[in-house]
This record gives structure tokens, sequence and C-alpha cells, in this order.
């Protein structure tokens, strides 16, 4: 019974966290975040230039 309810819990929160990754307000924060490690790249590679 108890591990039933922790299951639905579990689903519940995985789904919710899941339309909150996909909802179109976090579009623009979660691309910012995806080229942070490019941008970190390439700012290394003008220092070396230099």
């Amino acid at each position: 019974m108890v591990s039933g309810i922790v299951t639905a819990v579990l689903l519940v929160v995985f789904v919710a966290g899941w339309i909150w990754a996909w909802s179109p307000r976090r579009r623009q924060e979660f691309d910012a975040a995806a080229r942070l490690p490019l941008e970190r790249l390439e700012e290394q590679g003008k220092e070396t230039r230099q």
C-alpha cells in the first residue's frame, strides 16, 4: 500500500519536473546555459592568442 503511494507521488513529481523543464518560458534560460561551455572555450582561446 505504502509503496504504491510513494510510486504515485514520485511519478507526479517526475511529470511535474518534466513539464517545468520543457515549458516554453524556460527555453531561453536553458539555451543560454547550454552555450556557456562554448563561450568559455572561446574566451580561453582568445586569452591564449594574445
